[in-house]
């Protein structure tokens, strides 16, 4: 079981790696991922022998507070956002205890400091005979900002008292020593003074430091302000995507119109949704249309057309129109509770990258107090006074700062990934989005993936004395009453020129030729080459446009009228436009790409040239391809691959980072790491560039937290001070450690500018051709492939059975069957088109009269199964 747990009182990664430690000591407890950013922890544990209590009672016997996440998976349906309240309201502390601290800090430098820079001091106060009331008077100023940063001590020194020093331990141990040393120098003074010895006094009362502790905890209360200002930004993402989500919506109850809150719609309910209004949630719709706005979803700013039988999305924009929906899914069930979950879920985790920091963080508070230990006897012992050791120790303890280290990972991640959302990138997990940087080679599918995954018209090549318009209404009219995908688009293609279509009769099919029907009174021919001839017509010049129409990966349909030609119509399913365009920039990158398809070697060559892949594996069965990954990762490469159906599960769950289509199956989305919510080719590439962009800022947080304490600390241990003289006054360290937090913030949010860039379209060049290759041998000649974990017993009793069909004509037919029967939990399918059969490959028994439905539901007609 996994469960989300709001954990209070961390304040720096040294914190949240005592949490850590301190729930894997939990029995049951199987992973535990603290998010100092989000003050958040995510816990996987078995139920027979944890429980969320005992989860609980661990934390606080840490010393820090928690509690049960709200809703463990929030539903952005509700009109506050659960995160915001704690954020406000720490910024809101922070801002007042920074106030009433500068209130009292300004008096406090100014008598303490004033003299050195000439300004005048009260006459009560200066001289050495009025030592004691400038030392008592400094105290009380001291006294209200240690109040105001109370918290320092109290966590401080409870986690010192439980052997776990964080940063403000840090804090207290500096502040507080110089309090102490102050209240010492104070009594000192008034011995001095009791004794008569006024230049005692004066000496004691330049050596205060009450002026130190109050600069230290006021600057670390500044700091601690800027940081949380910044961190808030982090998660604008996740805040902008709540905003979105309705907050009423207009329903349908007896015939009436009904305004409700969102939390009382139901599955089932029928919404009523007009020009302007957002969406209530996830439907289908049951009457009317509209343009709808899904840009703040998947960042698409073109308008989808809506119409009876599609789905909607809830939270998106109807921007003209009006529509009736029936609400199929509500709260953490929509679209957008499970982006915002992914999005929190991906900003929460941690990345491999952040390991390095996780272990120096465990030691680093304990490693300071010794330093600054040493640094104090060290120099007693080379003879300098008290006050100046004890100045280089406090500069030790509060220039240190594990908060840089604790940050620099999860405030990239959470900007990174939020950004992703807006741009429809959704990465699953930290861990996903490091991947991703490392890869050298992204393996594409065709259907779906580089082309638009159903057939359109290319081509129309009227015979002489026929007219485009003739030839396509005609073809248009006889392929009506087929349900085969190339007549299909041969329909929409007269449909979205305004042709009317009269109403064909008399419809036959002819098993692997083609169509006949009567339209006007007159009997048209459609089909291949040998349907033209048996009806008395001869496509002369025509078949060497089909051949090559055919060599550049279109189906050419030939037409024919009571014997005389009509003319050819290329039908094929074509590259998306931004194709080309994302493989030449995942090229520029230092990608290879590599197209796995199923389709036959001419029309996968074909596609990889007009996309501009070099290298295409052609007609692979769904083991094919992750044997292809497999083989691609043996070669020493680091793959992502992309797909969006059902059997390109196995080979998105086999690559280092799967990335699936946003239009793609459940199945394909929930074995892919990224999702692409635009179902664009080009936001591969964006999200390959985003990775990168993230790592890289990363890698600056680390280096910037590692070598500011790596020569912060030399210097305020006084290390230069015998070659250089240079010494570090302790209120510059608490300066300096303010400022590191905020600088790491700072540096993560530079990524919410983010814009991927994309290359120029670019096919291969003319004459070039893509490299094509076909697997070697069967599926199972590789130990790794889709049986991964089954022994090479189970895989020889693998069943064979091989089924005839009717209606196949071209590969797009061929690619149809294969998908259909590969739906099957165990099945794959090889069709061949010369024999009109189906070589189908049971992993288990499955029913014929299941797989012959199965073919059926296709739209294909089949014959036998043996």
């Amino acid at each position: 079981m996994k469960q989300a747990f709001d954990v209070t009182g961390m304040t720096c990664s040294a914190c949240s790696a005592h949490v850590e430690k301190s729930v894997r000591q939990v029995e049951g407890v199987q992973a535990v991922n603290v998010n100092l950013l989000q003050n958040r922890m995510q816990v996987e544990f078995d139920e027979q022998t944890a429980n969320p209590v005992a989860i609980i009672h661990a934390v606080e016997q840490a010393g820090y507070g928690a509690r049960l996440h709200a809703g463990n998976g929030p539903a952005p349906d509700a009109a506050s956002k659960p995160e915001e309240a704690p954020a406000q309201a720490e910024i809101r502390s922070l801002k007042h205890r920074l106030f009433v601290s500068l209130c009292f800090l300004v008096p406090l430098f100014y008598l303490s400091m004033g003299h050195m820079m000439g300004l005048p001091i009260p006459s009560f106060l200066s001289g050495a005979e009025n030592a004691f009331s400038l030392a008592l008077t400094e105290l009380l100023l001291t006294l209200p900002i240690l109040y105001e940063g109370r918290a320092y001590f109290s966590r401080g020194f409870k986690t010192l008292w439980r052997r776990a020093p964080n940063m403000d331990a840090l804090i207290a141990i500096g502040s507080g020593a110089a309090v102490v040393y102050g209240v010492y120098a104070l009594y000192a003074i008034g011995f001095a003074m009791g004794q008569g010895d006024l230049h005692a006094a004066h000496s004691w009362a330049m050596d205060l430091y009450f002026e130190s502790a109050g600069m230290i905890l006021t600057l670390i209360t500044c700091g601690k302000f800027l940081e949380a200002r910044s961190r808030g930004r982090t998660s604008e993402a996740i805040g902008m995507l709540l905003d979105l989500a309705p907050k009423t919506a207009v329903l349908l109850r007896d015939g009436a119109e009904v305004e409700v809150p969102i939390s009382e719609v139901v599955p089932g309910d029928t919404a009523v949704v007009r020009s302007g209004q957002r969406i209530p949630a996830d439907g289908v719709v049951l009457s009317g249309s509209a343009a709808v706005d899904e840009s703040a979803l998947t960042g698409e700013s073109i308008p989808a057309e809506k119409k009876p039988g599609d789905r909607v999305t809830g939270a998106t924009v109807n921007q003209a129109g009006y529509m009736q929906i029936e609400i199929k899914s509500t709260g953490e069930d929509t679209t957008l509770a499970q982006i915002v979950r992914l999005v929190e879920e991906a900003g929460g985790s941690k990345a491999p990258i952040a390991q390095l920091a996780d272990r120096v963080s465990a030691v680093f508070v304990p490693v300071v107090i010794v330093i600054a230990l040493v640094t104090a006897a060290v120099w007693l012992l080379f003879g300098q006074t008290p006050g100046f050791a004890l100045a280089r120790a406090i500069a030790v303890l509060v220039i240190s700062c594990p908060c840089a280290l604790g940050l620099a990972t999860p405030t990239a991640i959470m900007v990174g990934t939020g950004r992703g959302a807006q741009q429809g990138i959704l990465y699953k997990s930290a861990e996903s989005l490091q991947a991703l940087q490392g890869v050298d080679t992204v393996v594409l599918d065709k259907t779906g993936t580089v082309t638009e995954g159903k057939p359109r018209v290319t081509d129309l090549l009227p015979a002489p004395g026929v007219s485009e318009e003739e030839l396509l209404r005609l073809a248009a009219s006889a392929e009506r009453a087929s349900e085969h995908p190339l007549a299909r688009a041969i329909v929409e293609h007269a449909a979205g020129r305004d042709l009317a279509l009269p109403e064909p009769s008399d419809y036959r099919l002819s098993e692997g030729a083609g169509i006949q029907a009567r339209v006007e009174g007159k009997t048209i021919y459609a089909g291949n080459p040998r349907q033209m001839e048996a009806a008395g017509a001869q496509p002369g010049a025509l078949l060497e446009a089909g051949a090559a129409f055919s060599e550049n990966g279109k189906t050419p349909l030939y037409f024919s009228e009571n014997g005389r030609m009509l003319g050819l119509i290329a039908v094929a399913d074509t590259i998306k436009p931004s194709s080309a365009r994302a493989v030449q920039t995942l090229r520029k990158m230092g990608i290879d790409t590599v197209l796995l398809t199923g389709d036959n070697a001419r029309t996968a060559a074909a596609i990889g040239r007009q996309a501009g892949i070099k290298r295409v594996v052609a007609e692979v069965l769904p083991a094919d391809k992750e044997r292809t990954i497999y083989q691609l990762q043996q070669e020493g490469r680091r793959v992502a691959m992309v797909g969006d159906g059902i059997n390109d599960a196995p080979a998105l769950a086999r690559a280092d980072v799967g990335m699936a289509i946003g239009a793609g199956t459940d199945i394909a989305i929930e074995a892919a790491d990224v999702v692409l919510m635009h179902s664009d080719l080009l936001d591969a590439a964006g999200a390959a560039q985003l990775s990168r962009s993230v790592l890289r800022n990363i890698k600056e947080n680390l280096f910037w937290a590692f070598i500011y304490n790596l020569i912060g600390i030399p210097l305020a241990a006084g290390v230069f001070f015998p070659f250089l003289g240079w010494t570090l006054n302790p209120m510059f360290g608490a300066a300096a450690m303010s400022l590191s937090s905020v600088c790491v913030v700072s540096n993560a949010l530079r990524l919410r500018g983010f814009k991927p860039r994309f290359a120029e379209e670019s096919a291969l060049d003319p004459g070039e051709e893509p490299e094509v290759s076909t697997p070697a041998g069967t599926a199972e000649s590789c130990p790794l492939s889709l049986g991964a974990g089954k022994n090479k017993k189970t895989e020889e009793r693998m069943m064979e059975k091989t089924m005839v069909i009717e209606g196949m004509m071209c590969a797009h037919c061929k690619a149809s069957v294969e998908k259909a029967l590969g739906a099957l939990d165990g099945v794959h399918a090889e069709v061949d088109l010369e024999t009109k059969s189906a070589r189908i490959r049971l992993q288990s028994p499955v029913e014929d009269d299941v797989l012959l439905q199965v073919v059926k539901q296709a739209g294909y007609e089949p014959v036998s199964i043996q």
